[in-house]
């Protein structure tokens, strides 16, 4: 990933979040990458009022992943309850599974111990097992904490199926190492 660079994202940047949030977790589109959640949810995948608000708070970062200037991939990364929180994972479809996502993550990591934060935190669908091995073999465990997914509210999306609800994964990151 010699080529890829990183860069905190702006208000300009929302129109082009949202296209590839949706392209990587709704529709036909994303059924080229292997985070597709057509068969769960439809609908959007990001309210654009809420990424503008992720980019506007403080201990937050809308992290971009760029390569000759074109959008890749994108995550969240935040502090919340003392710990890092990790969110909004995105890899354009077509170059899921080549090193990008490992990379942002990786990335992510860093701000987070680079912000001092003891541990990482995110939650994922616990139905999508696939995924959640993605973390686990990155240090992630599953917690046995879960949330609710939010039914009702169309800015997550149309939930097509009525199992679905958010599992916590946790990891590590040692004493603030990497500032």
């Amino acid at each position: 990933m010699d080529s890829l660079t990183f860069r905190a994202a702006t208000h300009a940047d929302i129109p082009a979040l949202v296209e590839l949030v949706t392209s990587a977790y709704r529709g036909d589109a994303s059924r080229a990458g292997w985070t597709t959640e057509a068969d769960m949810l439809d609908g959007q995948r990001i309210d654009p009022e809420g990424l503008r608000r992720d980019i506007d708070r403080p201990r937050s970062v809308v992290l971009l992943a760029e390569r000759d200037g074109a959008l890749l991939a994108c995550a969240h990364v935040a502090e919340e309850d003392g710990a890092g929180y990790f969110g909004m994972f995105s890899v354009r479809p077509d170059l899921q599974g080549g090193g990008v996502g490992k990379a942002v993550l990786a990335e992510a990591e860093r701000i987070a111990r680079g912000w001092r934060l003891p541990a990482m935190r995110m939650t994922v669908i616990d139905i999508r097992d696939e995924l959640i091995a993605f973390y686990e073999r990155r240090g992630y465990a599953r917690t046995g904490v879960h949330k609710p997914f939010p039914y009702g509210d169309e800015r997550f999306g149309i939930p097509l199926r009525e199992d679905l609800r958010f599992e916590v994964l946790h990891k590590e990151l040692g004493a603030g190492a990497d500032a």
